[in-house]
């Protein structure tokens, strides 16, 4: 008898239709409503991914395995699909960094309470009139890098952890292992059974400081592991995350997932996604073989998320946050008619202003022209100097983009970058040479449940204060780095509790909240802010 492993992920919905996603632990045929799809086998693991057609009002449903129902669990509560309109409201829920929950009660204390965990609870006393349109997890979705006790005695069982990578994941089925523990509370499994989400990787998916510099690829692929860590990594994304951001038409027209379905649906598809993954990993002539990056209409808004990871461009001089190729993409992608942009970044577009400006120190300090280009290479690494201001030319191509975009023509009212990665949350405003039509604004939310060590709350403070960005600049300008395109000022934060972002469109009016979970079942608005 067939058995739900994982899931229901409710993932891509429009006005018409919505993709169903699952894990199961055998070949089957799994119905979702009126509609059903085969599994596809991916490594001796099932999936599938249900696309449900003709939807024209909020609905419950179950998830059937060869006809017998699987989900929901009993006593639990139904699940729904609820159409996401061409209207003219929208409520986007967003946030990052979210470390599973362990069953250790003294590491399940120093985390803190989670905010999907909580968000789900107080959804569930919610009116379904209430809920949220979408919600969009910035990165770090699983820690490869660093495992919890549970997960570890399943490695044990598998190989001896005393050899590298030691307590990190090592190929494609240990990823499997790591996402069921990630998505397996229930709480959280009704929230992403419930409510379309969206995802993109940060560097944690694979592993820390994924894709930092040219010597950090060159460090990582000394190790005799890492091969097969990095491609059970990609694979594991584009099976767990990336084709549920993807439209029916979208994956209709996408090669890979059409012969993913052939490959996977007759034998096993393990070869296919191989070869996709190496071939996202590799850079040719200043691009990447895989775009990552994509976009959705929502409501009054258009909304883009870039892949700031697996993208980078590192093997030449030129070294780029996004390659010309997708810069050119987004520049189309953004040139819409929609009230709202909203740009998702995994990075920070505007950091705490004394950290970008060590950032952009730190970025002409490892190349040639500092004195001290290694010591220089360990402070990136060690300090986690790798955002967009660390790459100068790339933010300052973004930055252009963004002030076109918000004073051209057809300007949209609000322009917000949605970002995460930095475990602490904030809003700050950004301020051009003269006023833009559109008001440009950073929201930053982190984490989902990874609180920041205290010992660092002070600095990030501090790294908003006039004294220490001056002395920073001053240190960025001697050694050659461009006075800068923009600047921005905080206007809410910096919060450190478990969170998670709220962000409302009502036609003309926006506005966002940071909501701070105080325990497993409830939350706290920790700002609220106008945007328009």
């Amino acid at each position: 008898m067939t058995k739900l492993v994982l899931g229901p992920l409710l993932r891509y919905v429009d006005e018409t239709r919505a993709t169903v996603w699952v894990e199961t632990d055998g070949p089957c045929t799994v119905a979702v409503l009126d509609c059903s799809a085969p599994t596809f086998q991916v490594g001796g693991h099932h999936y599938a991914l249900v696309t449900v057609r003709d939807l024209d009002a909020a609905t419950p449903y179950e998830v059937r395995l060869d006809e017998r129902v699987v989900w929901p669990e009993p006593g639990g509560p139904p699940s729904w699909i609820r159409p996401v309109a061409k209207s003219a409201k929208l409520r986007l829920l967003f946030g990052s960094c979210h470390f599973d929950r362990p069953e250790d009660a003294k590491l399940r204390k120093a985390l803190g309470p989670d905010a999907l965990t909580a968000y789900g609870a107080q959804l569930a006393r919610t009116p379904e009139s209430d809920w949220p349109d979408a919600l969009l997890l910035l990165g770090d979705q699983v820690y490869a890098d660093e495992t919890t006790p549970e997960l570890r005695s399943q490695l044990r069982a598998r190989r001896d952890l005393r050899r590298p990578p030691g307590t990190e994941v090592a190929d494609f089925e240990e990823y499997t292992l790591l996402y069921r523990q990630a998505w397996r509370d229930s709480g959280i499994r009704w929230l992403l059974s419930t409510v379309p989400t969206m995802m993109i990787f940060d560097d944690h998916d694979v592993r820390d400081d994924w894709n930092t510099s040219r010597a950090w690829r060159a460090q990582q692929a000394r190790a005799p592991w890492w091969p097969q860590r990095l491609l059970g990594g990609l694979i594991s994304y584009w099976i767990y995350q990336h084709i549920g951001n993807l439209s029916p038409d979208e994956l209709d027209r996408d090669e890979t997932y059409q012969q993913v379905l052939v490959a996977g649906r007759s034998g096993d598809a393990l070869p296919v996604l191989r070869e996709h993954a190496a071939r996202a990993d590799v850079e040719q002539d200043g691009e990447k073989g895989v775009r990552w990056s994509y976009h959705r209409d929502l409501g009054p808004t258009r909304l883009v998320v870039l892949d700031t990871r697996c993208g980078r461009i590192l093997e030449t001089a030129d070294r780029a946050m996004l390659s010309d190729g997708d810069f050119r993409w987004l520049r189309e992608t953004v040139d819409s008619d929609h009230e709202h942009l909203v740009l998702a970044s995994s990075l920070p577009w505007l950091l705490p202003p004394a950290v970008h400006h060590i950032q952009s120190w730190n970025e002409v300090a490892c190349t040639d022209r500092g004195r001290l280009p290694r010591l220089a290479e360990r402070i990136r690494q060690l300090g986690d100097l790798e955002h967009w201001a660390a790459f100068r030319n790339s933010f300052d191509r973004l930055t252009a983009l963004i002030r076109d975009r918000a004073d051209g023509d057809g300007a949209p009212l609000t322009v917000s970058v949605l970002s995460g990665d930095v475990h602490h949350s904030y809003l700050a405003e950004a301020e051009f040479g003269q006023p833009t039509r559109s008001r440009v604004v950073q929201l930053t939310c982190s984490p989902l449940h990874n609180p920041a060590p205290r010992v660092l709350r002070g600095p990030l403070r501090a790294a908003w204060t006039a004294p220490l960005a001056g002395l920073l600049r001053r240190l960025a300008e001697r050694a050659g780095v461009a006075p800068l395109p923009v600047q921005w000022r905080k206007t809410a934060g910096p919060f450190f509790g478990n969170a998670i972002g709220e962000l409302d469109f009502d036609s003309s009016r926006a506005e966002v909240r940071i909501l701070e979970a105080v325990s497993e079942r409830r939350l706290t608005e920790a700002c609220h802010e106008q945007l328009s």
